[in-house]
């Protein structure tokens, strides 16, 4: 008896995530013009930014655990965890999103960084967040898969895949901002590029897998 595959991308999500990918990108490449070479906070950014003394002592530590999750040792971790859970529960199709999704998400950050030339602190180039992006991106996944293994409805799906999306990506923001690393926008614009590559890269993995099943049963 042959196990049925789990999609990377659950029906009841489909739609909606894909009409947010569109939004996402949308998102990201406005905000891309609105600060491209710019090297100070906006009024928005401004009326955000932590005082000149930083975070506490308790809550900077615990930003900096924060931060760690998407630093190069941090997050490979996590894609570990991630993709090892996956083949081990037998979801192929989410470990290949996990690796695939989260790598174009973090080029993408990296690229747009230099073409739109926002620095923060002089010369660190900022927009957008590659950490909040990943963040938002393993968000987004561990969303996906929880909607699947629950079958949940449209509308419940949908809350969990944005509830989940915004708490994570909220989080690193704020660590990201509060240790100074990048401006709130930045975070905006990390979070609009995981929302904006995860769902459209989850919808390709299905319908590469479907063809390449299609074509090997012929």
């Amino acid at each position: 008896m042959r196990t049925a595959v789990r999609p990377a991308l659950p029906a009841s999500v489909r739609a909606p995530s894909l009409a947010l990918a569109g939004l996402g990108l949308v998102t990201l490449v406005v905000l891309g013009l609105l600060f491209a070479g710019h090297s100070a906070p906006s009024t928005f950014d401004a009326g955000l930014l932590p005082g000149p003394d930083g975070l506490p002592d308790p809550w900077w530590y615990f930003a900096n655990a924060i931060d760690f999750c998407g630093e190069p040792v941090g997050s490979a971790i996590l894609m570990v965890l991630f993709v090892g859970g996956s083949l081990l529960a037998g979801r192929t199709r989410t470990a290949v999103l996990t690796l695939v999704g989260c790598g174009i998400t973090v080029a993408l950050t990296s690229i747009s960084k230099p073409v739109t030339g926002r620095t923060i602190h002089g010369s660190f180039l900022s927009y957008p967040s590659g950490h909040t992006a990943f963040a938002t991106a393993l968000a987004l996944i561990a969303a996906f898969v929880l909607v699947d293994r629950f079958r949940l409805g449209r509308a419940p799906a949908v809350a969990l895949m944005l509830g989940l999306a915004l708490v994570c990506g909220f989080l690193m923001a704020w660590a990201e901002v509060g240790l100074g690393a990048h401006y709130p926008t930045d975070t905006i614009g990390g979070f609009a590029t995981a929302l904006a590559v995860i769902p459209a890269t989850a919808f390709v993995a299905d319908r590469v897998w479907l063809r390449r099943h299609e074509t090997g049963s012929r």
